[in-house]
């Protein structure tokens, strides 16, 4: 029937709607340091099985192919996708980005442990290193005041020079943490993604071991969000709304059709 029609117009415009979301959150963000752009994953819903494959048309033949009627789709998840974004230079000490796989590791306010690929790393009143937000990185480590020079190597040592000496002293270590499934963790906001039953319990080494990727002091990971190819998904879900509003105004049509026929 043509309301049939209506309902599984519907859920194309709600799926289309929820993808155009996710188009623009991954425009919205493409300026967002490590950000990783996601995709929205469909799926069909349930099937009106009017008649079963291999239903039997006569005494010696089969049908050769159901009668199935789809009543819909559905968005069922969201993935990010984590291709390495381009390395761009900013020559603070304070900044690292991952080239590689990993995730850099932060205290948040609640307790638990936020994963991010932002290194944009600051100093709090201690010398504390942290995020830009104030947030502790995971392992906590301090800066000693007045040291003229930091360095953090591409395995995660940081050494600062001291007035009046010329040889490095060790202060810290960054570590990474990977994941089994890192599509599996949940976004939070805030650059931060936490562990879930999905991405598995995270294996922390030092960077440049177990698969870990490299440390690049005095750059940043940018964006991987390709706007040309937003744009292009922009238009083709516009269009696909498009075209499930009309298949609602064709069934619409046909009621009236009838409505007029039989009155």
């Amino acid at each position: 029937m043509s309301t049939d029609a209506m309902h599984v117009a519907k859920t194309g415009l709600n799926a289309q709607q929820t993808r155009l979301q996710v188009i623009a959150n991954n425009l919205a963000n493409v300026n967002t340091t490590g950000f990783k752009r996601d995709r929205a994953n469909f799926e069909s819903l349930l099937y009106q099985v009017e008649r079963p494959g291999g239903d039997q048309t006569s005494e010696a033949t089969n049908l050769t192919s159901a009668l199935a009627i789809g009543t819909g789709v559905r968005v069922v998840s969201t993935d990010k996708l984590y291709s390495q974004g381009a390395l761009t230079d900013t020559g603070n000490a304070l900044d690292v980005a991952i080239n590689g796989q990993g995730f850099f590791q932060v205290l948040m306010p609640d307790g638990r442990i936020g994963y991010t690929r932002d290194g944009s790393f600051s100093m709090n009143q201690e010398g504390t290193l942290t995020t830009a937000s104030g947030y502790v990185v995971q392992p906590e480590m301090q800066i000693p005041a007045g040291a003229s020079q930091i360095s953090i190597s591409n395995d995660g040592i940081v050494s600062v020079i001291m007035p009046g000496q010329t040889q490095p002293e060790e202060v810290g270590q960054i570590t990474l943490a990977n994941f089994a499934n890192p599509r599996g963790l949940e976004p939070i906001g805030e650059n931060f993604l936490v562990e879930t039953l999905a991405s598995g319990e995270p294996v922390v080494s030092a960077p440049q071991a177990e698969g870990a990727g490299q440390l690049t002091q005095g750059m940043l990971e940018a964006s991987n969000v390709n706007v040309v190819q937003e744009l292009v998904d922009m238009i083709e879900t516009q269009r696909a709304y498009e075209i499930n509003s009309k298949s609602i105004s064709a069934a619409d049509e046909m009621l009236r059709y009838m409505s007029n026929k039989m009155g």
